[in-house]
This record gives structure tokens, C-alpha cells and sequence, in this order.
């Protein structure tokens, strides 16, 4: 026997005779006329059952009860402390949303992450007004998600109003996250000439914003990277995934040292490691190693190098057997080179995972 498909959340019927005359609820989701509406907060609402149970998983379950401050009028909401308090709750949730929206999308999840972009997207124009530059990480993220899932046109309309929106700003890390959205867009659609332009304004803003040995900056060189493996410049692709490589381990390896330091001195602090970027950074460095791998040039130093950095990635995750599993892969590298500087270090991690089991 099949089991039952889990149900989320709770919906019922609108009752249409309990509204007052003329008043019409629209989907959450799809904005289509709503059918249902959440029993808990009762101030959402959906077209059908699909689109209440996609809305849960995204974004409302966390939401919900907060939703009913700013949905809910009352003569206090009216007045001007009960304003300030509604927009001081949107500004809340706009910044949960971003941060759902941003994990889920980092996970892959674009499907999931819809809900949350839509969300944030709606309660920034609340908040700041349509034509805002504060409204261009919302439209980003409902670009990337919307990307995910296909839907392109869509996609480069909201990536458009995100570029008229960012003319008015100044600010280096908005600039930066918009040329490398339009240039993950360019790639899909397989414009990469304007794909490697974006990715280039990428680079330029993010190493005025961050530093040009940042791992933000070197994202850019990653993306520019894979453009140019689909024009067959691989010269190219090896001095960029390089210059990644290079950047990383510099930055886990620090990380590392960090951990050691706590665990020898508890007062010490590990510097906290976003799960979503980790996602994110794994899929990157394996991305490289693979190249590396199967490259008939076989540069065993840079596969050392990569695989030092996913070992670390995942030592740092508490993953011990991925861990181990990169680190045996970069120490038969490094052992390829006679005293190669990394075989130390490399050991070194793999004692740490030993003495850790």
C-alpha cells in the first residue's frame, strides 16, 4: 500500500457569505482568485491546495503568525505608532525571506525558494516603493529562482527592472550582484559574449567592494571560467579555476587554524561558516577538481590543491568521511611531487581526522 502523501499546514474554504460585500482574496502563489485560506493566521490566502502546500514549505510556516500583525487592521495599525510597528515587522520579514530565499537557492531548491522571493519582493515595495534601489536584492532573487526553474523571459524582466532600479545606486555590492545574475542569464541563454562582459563588470565592482583576492571576486573568475570552457579557451579556464583554488585554500586554511585554536583555547571563537555558501563552495571546488581530473595535462599540484580544499571544507563541516575521502585524494597527488609544500599540511589534516574518530 501507497502511504498518504504528508499534509502541510491547514487549509480550509473561504466562505464567501462570512466577507463583506465586494471584498475578493487572491493566491499567495499565483495571485489567481483564492479558494482557501490558511486556518492558522487566516489572512493568507490560495487558488488550491498545491499552491498552500508549496507556499508552506517555502516561506509560511515560518511566516505566519507574523503575517497577521500587518494583514490584521485595527484602530492601533491606523495610527501613526501602529504604522511604524507594521514597518518595522515587514522590514523583519523581508530580511527572513531573503535568507530562506537565499539558502534555498543555494541548495538548488529554486522551486522552493519561489514563495520566499515573491514574498520579499512584495513586502520591499511595501516598505521602500517600487522604483527603490532597495528593491534590487529582491528582484534578484526572484530572477535566480525563476532561472532555475526555466522560466527566462520572465526572468530578464525582473532582471531588467532590477537594472533600472540600480542606476540610482553608487554602491559597489549591489552593482556587483546584478552583472552576475544578468551573467548567469547571458550563460543559460547562451549569449556568452554578453555573459563574460557581465561576469567582467562582476569582477570589477566585487574587487572595489571586497578586495580582488576576495572569495566574492574570485566567484566572478569561477563564472568567466566556465563561459570560457564553452568557448574551448582551456588556457584560459586554468589560469582562472587557479586563481580560485588559490584563493580558497588560503581562506579554509585559516578557517582550519581558527578550529585548532579553539579547540586548544575554548575562549577562542570559530568564525561561524554559512551552510548555504558551503553548498555553494562544494559544488565549485569539485566542479575544479573534475576539470583537473580529467584534463590530459593532469596537473597534479592543482588537484592537491583542490582537494586539500574540499577536504578542509567538509573537516570543517563535521563530515569526516568526505573529508577523508579528498584528503587521501590530494595527498597521492602531492606525493607525485617531490617535496611538494602541501603534503605536510595534507598529512596534517588527515592526523587531525584520525585522532577526531
Amino acid at each position: 500500500m501507497e502511504a498518504s502523501p504528508r499534509v502541510l499546514g491547514k487549509a480550509s474554504k473561504i466562505i464567501s457569505l462570512a466577507l463583506p460585500k465586494g471584498t475578493e482574496h487572491f493566491c499567495e502563489i499565483c495571485q489567481k482568485t483564492a479558494h482557501l485560506q490558511c486556518t492558522k493566521c487566516r489572512v493568507t490566502f490560495y487558488c488550491d491546495a498545491e499552491h498552500q502546500q508549496a507556499d508552506w514549505v517555502g516561506i509560511h510556516e515560518r511566516i505566519c503568525q507574523m503575517l497577521v500583525t500587518i494583514r490584521s487592521p485595527t484602530v492601533l495599525s491606523l495610527q501613526q505608532a501602529g504604522y511604524i510597528q507594521s514597518q518595522l515587522v515587514k522590514a523583519e520579514l523581508i530580511e527572513m525571506c531573503r535568507l530562506v530565499a537565499q539558502s534555498k537557492l543555494s541548495e538548488g531548491k529554486h522551486q522552493e525558494a519561489l514563495p520566499a522571493a515573491q514574498f520579499c519582493l512584495r513586502c520591499s515595495k511595501d516598505v521602500h516603493g517600487p522604483r527603490s534601489v532597495q528593491m534590487v536584492p529582491a528582484y534578484l532573487l526572484l530572477a535566480e529562482a525563476n532561472m532555475g526553474m526555466g522560466n527566462l523571459a520572465w526572468a530578464a524582466e525582473l532582471l531588467s527592472q532590477a537594472e533600472w532600479a540600480a542606476l540610482k545606486s553608487s554602491d559597489h555590492a549591489v552593482h556587483q550582484r546584478l552583472h552576475r545574475c544578468l551573467g548567469r542569464l547571458h550563460t543559460v541563454t547562451g549569449n556568452l559574449e554578453a555573459a563574460l562582459f557581465n561576469f567582467a563588470n562582476d569582477i570589477y565592482f566585487a574587487s572595489e567592494e571586497y578586495g580582488l583576492d576576495s572569495t566574492v571576486t574570485r566567484g566572478g573568475y569561477f563564472l568567466m571560467a566556465n563561459v570560457y570552457a564553452k568557448l574551448g579557451g582551456l588556457p584560459i579556464v586554468r589560469s582562472l579555476y587557479s586563481a580560485v583554488a588559490q584563493t580558497w585554500h588560503c581562506h579554509l586554511t585559516k578557517l582550519l587554524d581558527t578550529h585548532v585554536q579553539n579547540v586548544q583555547s575554548p575562549d577562542t571563537e570559530l568564525e561561524p561558516y554559512d551552510e548555504a555558501q558551503r553548498v555553494e563552495v562544494d559544488e565549485m571546488l569539485r566542479t575544479m577538481l573534475e576539470f583537473e581530473q580529467n584534463d590530459s595535462r593532469k596537473d597534479s599540484a592543482e588537484i592537491a590543491l583542490v582537494a586539500h580544499c574540499l577536504a578542509m571544507l567538509w573537516f570543517l563541516a563535521g563530515d569526516s568521511l568526505k573529508a577523508l575521502g579528498f584528503g587521501n585524494t590530494a595527498l597521492q597527488a602531492s606525493q607525485l611531487i617531490p617535496n611538494h609544500d602541501l603534503t605536510e599540511p595534507i598529512q596534517g589534516l588527515l592526523q587531525l581526522l584520525h585522532t577526531a574518530r
